[in-house]
């Protein structure tokens, strides 16, 4: 949302823990227990379609102040970070290039749609807060657009490109189960993954130096703890974001709660603005 961001590409390690657990599973009932080993890990990711729609409502609470992310499609302002226009339903922006590549996407899958005009645009103000030669049509034409589904898709599958499908691949690889995998993915939403001290891989870097993840040996509730820690330190080192809530009431909760897979029923508090998922 906030930063350039790219993607943590390779692919993921099978978790040596996972191993071992499968193979006793299977050493003890070689069929039935497979199977229901097989389903329960499946069931257990931040991609598994309920845990991502529960994903996107917790993310929409906190940068929409509604459980309704896909309402978001449409939105867009300028929230007066820095950062330009900040629209749809992860908070592409204007001046952080997730915005541009968007449209080029959109552009690319539908030629002459009616933000391709912009393009050029969308090129000059990358990197700044500038409206130049989006102002003041782009936000309506931007709404008109959200009432298009290919454009509707075509932000679900940057989401997932630049921010969700890395996220959930890096939790994989540290032993991070659902709430852990959920914490990276928000970091990446608000801090992109580049290679300023407050990006997502030098949250996490942060955090490695206080405390291990599982597949390094460590506790998961200890480590999560500590990557807590550190992207509150990397939200309070600007003004934007100084409010914590999304960390403190929010998956903090969760975390004290030892709810690591989310599940629901979940109460949790943005802003001060109460939440629940039933």
């Amino acid at each position: 949302m906030v930063h350039i961001s790219r993607p943590v590409d390779g692919p993921t390690p099978t978790s040596r823990r996972l191993f071992l657990a499968l193979t006793g599973a299977l050493a003890a009932a070689p069929l039935l227990d497979a199977r229901r080993a097989t389903a329960a890990t499946a069931a257990k990711s931040l991609d598994d379609p309920a845990k991502k729609e529960i994903a996107m409502k917790l993310v929409s609470s906190a940068e929409n102040s509604s459980l309704d992310w896909k309402a978001q499609y449409r939105y867009i302002e300028d929230i007066g970070d820095g950062r330009g226009y900040t629209a749809g339903i992860i908070g592409f922006c204007s001046g952080t290039h997730d915005m541009l590549d968007l449209v080029q996407l959109y552009s690319d899958r539908k030629p002459g749609n009616v933000l391709a005009k912009y393009l050029p645009a969308l090129r000059e103000v990358d990197g700044t807060d500038s409206h130049a030669g989006l102002d003041p049509n782009y936000p309506k034409d931007w709404r008109k657009a959200a009432q298009d589904t290919a454009f509707q898709q075509a932000q679900n599958d940057e989401r997932d490109r630049v921010y969700f499908n890395p996220a959930v691949r890096q939790g994989r690889t540290d032993g991070l189960r659902v709430l852990g995998q959920f914490a990276y993915y928000d970091a990446i939403v608000m801090h992109g993954d580049g290679t300023d001290p407050t990006s997502f891989r030098n949250i996490r870097k942060r955090a490695l130096a206080k405390a291990k993840p599982p597949t390094q040996g460590g506790d998961e509730t200890t480590y999560l703890n500590a990557f807590l820690d550190a992207r509150v330190w990397a939200m309070k080192q600007e003004e934007a974001h100084s409010d914590t809530s999304r960390v403190d009431t929010a998956q903090r909760v969760f975390l004290s709660n030892g709810n690591l897979d989310l599940d629901p029923p979940l109460d949790w508090k943005v802003y001060g603005d109460s939440y629940h998922i039933g």
